[in-house]
């Protein structure tokens, strides 16, 4: 395997990529969302309205970008809300333009018409879109709704809001499940934050989950390149600092941790844990270059997880 930084140990963009604001059904404005996230050291959200593009150019600048995104939803017709499963997509556009603005980006075929659903990932795709699948355990879905779907860019492996509201946020085994299907997409972390509930409150439901981004300046143009390419990492809480294969080792660093783990296409783990009361802040693996793919997962004292999409053997020779 060539040696090879898989993540450098620093210089990367804190983002959310999945926010509401006033323009559909979140309590802040598109100004005042920059603001908050800002003061906690974030550089780029994606405004993932539901069902309504806007690019808000107005609001980048040096130390801000606002990637101009929406959010597409289809929804089982059972006439009963709580028990429908729904699709919901995330629409990151890689070549923005006011012109977009009021155009129909939504799925217009059945919930249970597979092809159909590819059809319109396709036809995203084609647009410019880079799609990322969101929350399905929130959205009750299971592998026989999300393995078959093609053309994804990522999927969202913890969704902050989801988390908070019944505990459905964290969706590592869907990514695998996803993985295992044949799928080569990436994961992320977001919020879906649609701050009903004002920081300090146990239920505020910003700033819980995000995506590290390597992205070379904080351009549009370099952003989705980064994004495109991979390079960058998803958390609720710790920190990577650094993934890299040297002499055929997978070398790992990061915050303070209890656990490291190795997810493998198989069932073997490659896995370090701290002893009680002490904590880890990096790891080696040995790769044999039979692990097929393999992703790295973080715990801390709290139980909060991070960690990396999935990497592939036979794009890393």
């Amino acid at each position: 395997m060539k040696d090879q930084v898989l993540l450098p140990k620093s210089g990367l963009y804190k983002a959310n990529l999945h926010c509401h604001t006033t323009v559909s059904d979140g309590r802040l404005s598109p100004l005042e969302i920059k603001e908050l996230y800002m003061s906690e050291g974030y550089s780029i959200v994606a405004y993932t309205d539901h069902r309504e593009y806007v690019w808000h150019k107005e609001l980048d600048d040096e130390n801000f970008l606002a990637l101009p995104a929406m959010e597409a939803d289809l929804t089982e017709q059972r006439g009963c809300w709580p028990i429908e499963r729904t699709f919901h997509f995330n629409l990151f556009d890689t070549r923005p333009s006011k012109d977009r603005e009021g155009r129909d980006f939504m799925p217009h075929c059945d919930y249970h018409d597979k092809a159909g659903v590819n059809e319109y990932i396709a036809k995203m795709v084609e647009e410019g879109f880079l799609v990322c699948y969101n929350h399905p355990y929130w959205s009750l879905q299971d592998v026989t709704d999300y393995c078959d779907l093609k053309g994804l860019f990522a999927m969202e492996i913890y969704n902050h809001g989801s988390q908070l509201e019944g505990m459905y946020g964290f969706a590592p085994q869907a990514y695998d499940d996803m993985l295992r299907s044949g799928q080569r997409i990436f994961a992320v972390a977001a919020d879906d934050n649609h701050n009903v509930f004002q920081k300090g409150d146990v239920e505020f439901d910003a700033l819980g989950g995000c995506t590290y981004i390597a992205a070379e300046s904080l351009t549009h143009e370099s952003v989705i390149k980064a994004l495109r390419e991979g390079r960058f990492y998803w958390s609720a809480g710790p920190e990577m600092l650094g993934l890299e294969i040297k002499d055929n080792t997978l070398h790992i660093n990061c915050s303070p941790a209890e656990k490291i783990f190795v997810v493998q296409n198989g069932r073997n783990y490659y896995r370090s844990q701290a002893l009680p009361g002490e904590t880890l802040t990096g790891a080696q693996f040995p790769l044999t270059g039979d692990e097929g793919w393999f992703r790295v997962e973080i715990r801390d004292a709290r139980g909060q997880a991070a960690g990396s999409r999935a990497y592939f053997i036979d794009e890393l020779l």
